[in-house]
């Protein structure tokens, strides 16, 4: 079983998330993900007019770079959102492009101490503690936000590497892998996953979200393949192209390798963004089996 979504890429200029948002939500969509890619557009920002313009569509961020951003100040956005737009929100942090926080001076000699420290710090906040913490990074003395959510939304952690797949099952409520992870490399995820969870003594679910490179459509393939060689790597048992049964095929592919969550992410140059959306939900999605029960938070564990 799993939930499916899909990306607004920020390559795409704000003004169309509206039409994208209202189509995800009138098409019945559960997931609708959005990006903060340097230097392009607000995941915050751009999270909470999609909220606003939808009646029942989760938004999922995947994922704010943390060393950009003062781990009180996400704080206080989650919490904001989630009050605004209860277990609708689906956060998700990550140690950010390093060339991309060089450029903006706030690259860190220890990334993975970065995201230990503010997952921690985050996950404490939102839970409406009062937080102390002097480490490397992280530094905070007695803050306690004034309207925490009432019950404390799930932060996500993105994650490649070992240390910081450990580090996921460890200190996050979920992981995030990008569109480079095939269905094997979603299985080894997993073990180091849990690894990381054994380690902390950690029980409960631990949900995991998959990007799936996918077209469909005039040049599918070549769009794909295109893409592909943008990404740069191997592009073995990555993508899909082609119609909804393909789509769903390799959906399942993810689901049966441990994803919790497959969201769909278009090429750069899809020719119909909109379309895409309502192809995701209206084609794919029968042919996909959906997680019971109905969509909602994920649990914090």
């Amino acid at each position: 079983m799993t939930d499916l979504g899909a990306v607004f890429r920020p390559q795409l200029p704000p003004e169309r998330l509206r039409a994208i948002a209202r189509a995800a939500d009138d098409a019945g969509l559960e997931e609708l993900w959005l990006w903060e890619d340097c230097f392009l557009e607000s995941g915050i920002a751009s999270a909470a007019a999609a909220l606003a313009w939808t009646e029942r569509l989760r938004v999922g961020v995947g994922l704010l770079p943390v060393p950009l951003r003062n781990v009180a100040l996400t704080g206080m956005e989650a919490a904001t959102m989630d009050r605004l737009f209860p277990a609708r929100v689906v956060l998700g942090v990550g140690h950010g492009v390093q060339d991309w926080m060089g450029q903006v001076g706030a690259r860190v000699e220890s990334p993975v101490t970065l995201l230990r420290e503010y997952l921690a710090a985050l996950r404490a906040l939102l839970r409406g503690e009062r937080v102390t913490t002097e480490g490397r990074y992280v530094r905070l003395d007695a803050v306690a936000l004034d309207w925490p959510p009432t019950t404390a939304p799930p932060v996500l952690a993105g994650a490649l590497g070992p240390r910081s797949l450990r580090l996921t099952g460890e200190a996050a409520d979920g992981t995030i892998l990008d569109a480079s992870v095939s269905a094997d490399g979603v299985r080894a995820a997993r073990l180091l996953i849990e690894e990381g969870r054994a380690a902390a003594g950690r029980t409960g679910p631990h949900p995991v979200v998959v990007y799936l490179h996918a077209a469909t459509g005039p040049d599918a393939a070549a769009r794909l393949a295109a893409e592909l060689g943008r990404w740069g790597g191997d592009p073995t048992g990555l993508g899909v192209a082609g119609d909804a049964a393909a789509v769903a095929e390799a959906v399942q592919r993810l689901a049966d390798a441990g994803a919790d969550t497959v969201v769909l992410q278009p090429t750069a140059d899809d020719p119909d963004p909109e379309g895409f959306i309502r192809f995701t939900a209206e084609q794919v999605r029968p042919l996909v089996p959906r997680s019971l029960p109905a969509p909602g938070p994920f649990p914090s564990t």
